[in-house]
């Protein structure tokens, strides 16, 4: 794999899903929501395929050069709906389909979002967009999105899209480049 390689961050609901694609220095390149489906690949132009793939191969991301960061569930030992169980068969629906194209599936837990964007647990989705103002758009309009006239770092980001280019900072500099050791997860 490339030193340096692209990251595509998911980040699944029940019914829609959310994607981030950005550079290897972070810079979004595309990102969208789309409708989930009962197979990953449909053929449909507003499907998983339709919009990520095609956003891939415009931007030259392939299986040798590219990232794929899931946001993954975790239990915390209180009851769910079936919307989560929803979301966990899809889960497993995107892994099926990146596996079978040969990628590697990588996963980031929300727990790790908060504490490594914001260092606390008790971060929300408030935090994390304001934490990712600070660090990429910093003085800029509008949360960092700008106007149509003149557009900023964050433009045409919605709720989804925040939560998936988390999850591709989140990656990006825990994993990648910061703690390749891990060494802050350490007992002593």
């Amino acid at each position: 794999m490339d030193d340096k390689p692209f990251i595509l961050a998911i980040d699944p609901g029940n019914e829609q899903s959310a994607f981030c694609l950005v550079s290897p220095e972070l810079k979004p390149l595309a990102f969208g929501k789309y409708k989930n489906t009962t197979h990953v690949y449909c053929g449909d132009v507003s499907s998983f395929e339709g919009q990520i793939r095609r956003a891939m191969l415009a931007n030259h991301c392939y299986m040798d050069n590219t990232i794929i960061v899931i946001e993954n569930i975790e239990s915390f030992g209180m009851p769910v709906s079936r919307t989560v169980f929803d979301t966990c068969i899809y889960i497993g629906e995107l892994k099926r389909h990146f596996e079978s194209l040969g990628f590697k599936i990588n996963y980031v837990f929300r727990h790790e979002e908060k504490m490594y964007i914001c260092h606390s647990s008790k971060a929300n989705d408030a935090t994390i967009k304001q934490a990712l103002v600070d660090r990429f758009a910093y003085g800029e309009k509008n949360y960092g999105k700008g106007t149509k006239k003149e557009p900023g770092f964050f433009y045409g980001f919605s709720k989804d899209v925040w939560s998936a280019f988390a999850q591709a900072v989140t990656y990006h500099d825990k994993y990648l480049y910061e703690d390749p050791l891990h060494l802050d997860e350490l007992p002593f």
